[in-house]
């Protein structure tokens, strides 16, 4: 059990742990998206959960190809 974030093994964000090797990088923030995150596989690359969290409605449907339609 790690000293500091008392896990085993240790949390990710523990300085203890070992350096992750990110899976993917966000075309939007350009972060790591690292093994157990989610993200969007679209059809510019992957987008991280927290920049899908931060998009509008209208924005996630332009980035399916979609748009509202007025009735």
């Amino acid at each position: 059990m790690c000293e500091m974030c008392l896990q085993t093994p240790c949390d990710p964000r523990c300085p203890n742990a070992p350096e992750q090797k990110e899976v993917h990088i966000c075309v939007k923030c350009f972060e790591g998206i690292y093994s157990g995150e989610k993200c969007f596989n679209g059809p510019d690359g992957y987008i991280c959960e927290r920049c899908i969290e931060d998009m509008t409605s209208e924005e996630l449907l332009e980035m399916l190809g979609e748009s509202l339609e007025e009735a």
